[in-house]
């Protein structure tokens, strides 16, 4: 397929994704879709998406499509490149501010079903937080990037002469079980769904974070002390025990997707439920605190917060010394260009 390369449209640890429109279009693509390329550094983790929604297939309309993959070389270097679904209206990390209750009840829902979709085929998507979940222009929510989704049952540790452990995922969104026990399940699914929903409703973090806060301090929090994150007083009833159902400490009895489905938070008739255009115009209420950092206006705003898939072959004694290999130096690039570039 021949293709042009358009405005470059986000950024990941590994990736840009682009606007991408094929030429001489025969119907098999839409007339605008997104690209995300890598170059060979990144080409693994574009490897693991194409695979992840290879399994999945497209009968799922709650996880974005993928129209297929190439390689191409630009300015001298070879890149990677994933066709994905266009997403007109960005991502939930684009808002900053909160949404209305009955929004939010809405999209957690879609979330959920697709969640139920991933796991129900065996895989657990890794890096649940807003940033990955897409808005389309017909109301649609769609959950995306897959780079460090994981089949259940791997091994997460290194076989490789006396042990090892694996980070994948963002910090502010892990379970406690990942930060302590380096266990990536189902279950750390629900509890990053649930810092989901609380920063769609409040426009802030779940946990609160002061600028200039020692970063160790709050993985010691998420991991080893028992506080649990902020559930915004404002929401209803409802939407607070659905958040208490996602923060339970112990995996084994926090609620799964299934039941998480049939809570009375979300638990409507969404087919019909109408979207309202004026959604955002609608009253938000916020927390009462000032010590909530402020939901980032894309996953890029925190560095030291980007999504991490990587590998040590130190052994901890404890969670805290763990907590202390979490944190990362990734930055991502952040060089843009508006040049059109046709690819053959």
């Amino acid at each position: 397929m021949e293709w042009i390369r358009g405005e470059t449209i986000g950024y990941g640890t590994f990736s840009t994704v682009s606007l991408a429109t094929p030429i001489k279009n025969s119907g098999e693509f839409p007339p605008i879709m997104a690209v995300k390329s890598a170059d060979s550094y990144g080409a693994v983790s574009l490897a693991n998406e194409k695979s992840v929604l290879d399994s999945l297939g497209n009968d799922c309309d709650e996880i974005v499509r993928c129209y297929g993959e190439d390689r191409s070389v630009e300015s001298g270097e070879e890149l990677h490149n994933l066709f994905l679904e266009y997403a007109s209206r960005g991502s939930l990390a684009n808002g900053g501010e909160g949404l209305p209750e009955s929004t939010v009840r809405r999209y957690t829902g879609s979330v959920l079903k697709g969640l139920r979709h991933i796991h129900r085929n065996g895989f657990a998507h890794c890096d649940l937080k807003p940033g990955n979940i897409l808005l389309f222009g017909d109301g649609s929510v769609k959950i995306a990037d897959f780079g460090l989704a994981k089949r259940m049952g791997e091994v997460t540790e290194l076989v490789n002469g006396g042990g090892g452990m694996e980070i994948r995922g963002t910090p502010l969104y892990m379970a406690p079980e990942s930060v302590n026990d380096n266990e990536y399940g189902t279950e750390g699914d629900v509890w990053a769904l649930g810092c989901v929903v609380v920063e769609m409703f409040s426009g802030k973090t779940a946990w609160c974070f002061k600028e200039g806060s020692n970063f160790m301090s709050l993985l010691i929090r998420i991991g080893v002390s028992e506080e649990l994150p902020m559930i915004p007083e404002e929401l209803s009833e409802q939407g607070r025990d659905f958040l208490l159902k996602c923060f339970v400490k112990d995996p084994k009895k926090r609620w799964t997707v299934e039941m998480l489905l049939n809570h009375p938070f979300v638990a409507v008739d969404f087919d019909h439920v109408d979207v309202l255009e004026d959604e955002e115009e609608e009253v938000v209420v916020r927390l009462k605190t000032e010590e909530v950092s402020i939901s980032p206006r894309c996953p890029f705003e925190f560095p030291d917060w980007v999504s991490v898939s990587s590998s040590s072959q130190t052994e901890f004694d404890s969670p805290k010394e763990r907590v202390t290999s979490l944190a990362s130096d990734l930055i991502p690039d952040w060089s843009v260009t508006n040049n059109w570039v046709t690819v053959r």
